[in-house]
């Protein structure tokens, strides 16, 4: 296997990015980081990838940041909020961002800021013997990378402050029952549940699913009134896109439809 710290594969519509720090747990370091905002912006300026899929090497998902990188010095401090700005928050806001569905296939262990980070992805696919944990706790510090603000969301404030707090590691099936994640798969059935999720994706009308993924952005701190005039308006800008057109077509035909996804009309 390559020494890259991340591994990109070109599928037919979608992309395919594995962390690839195997003896590590896959943990971020500076070079990890700067290559997998390479990977991330380049399936976004493609134009034919309409979904991507993040995995890890190995037995582990993500094990957080490298630790060993952030050693201080008797005497030394070391400003972590410089690496939460310079790498994991434009991350998160760009999964979340990307105009096309991000899918995390959780493989193994998924900690600290490899948690969320997974988190962050639109659906969350996790092997049986994953698990998930906070792991900021156990050396005095906060979750970040969108921890706090992903959790009580996903999970309620009660469980959220619990696994905080406690550090304590939960097993992909209590996350998909607590609705952490969105399903708890066999082991050697992950990668060809979330390949096929992103083949069909791939054909998927995704100027529509980006205007989902707005849609649900918004709704944490909007009102009711103020979701309802979204909704309409984000309908009105779906109901202008040809693959609108083309999905009614042939619904009406009775045929699969052939949308054009993230390519610009004629």
């Amino acid at each position: 296997m390559s020494d890259s710290p991340i591994l990109t594969e070109q599928r037919d519509g979608y992309r395919v990015i594995t962390l690839n720090r195997p003896d590590k747990l896959n943990a971020f370091n500076d070079a990890m980081h700067a290559a997998l905002r390479e990977a991330v912006d380049a399936a976004e300026a493609d134009e034919t990838c309409r979904a991507l899929l993040i995995t890890g090497a190995g037995r582990g998902f993500c094990a957080g940041q490298d630790l060993a990188d952030r050693v201080a010095k008797p005497g030394e401090k070391i400003v972590l909020g410089v690496t939460l700005e310079q790498y994991y928050n434009p991350l998160v806001r760009k999964l979340r961002a990307l105009p096309f569905p991000v899918i995390a296939a959780v493989n193994g262990v998924a900690a600290g800021a490899g948690c969320n980070v997974a988190l962050a992805c639109d659906i969350v696919l996790a092997a049986r013997a994953a698990t998930f944990v906070q792991s900021f706790a156990r050396i005095g510090l906060v979750p970040d990378s969108g921890g706090t603000w992903l959790l009580p969301r996903l999970i309620g404030e009660a469980r959220a402050r619990a696994l905080a707090l406690t550090a304590e590691p939960i097993s992909a099936e209590k996350a998909e029952n607590w609705g952490l994640i969105y399903k708890c798969v066999d082991d050697a059935a992950l990668l060809p549940e979330a390949e096929k999720l992103c083949a069909q994706f791939a054909k998927a009308p995704t100027a529509g699913l980006a205007l989902i993924k707005q849609a649900f952005a918004a709704s944490p701190t909007n009102t009711l009134d103020a979701q309802l005039d979204l909704e309409r308006d984000l309908q009105r800008q779906a109901g202008f896109n040809p693959d609108y057109a083309e999905g009614v077509r042939a619904f009406m035909e009775k045929r699969k439809p052939n949308f054009i996804g993230r390519k610009k009309s004629e």
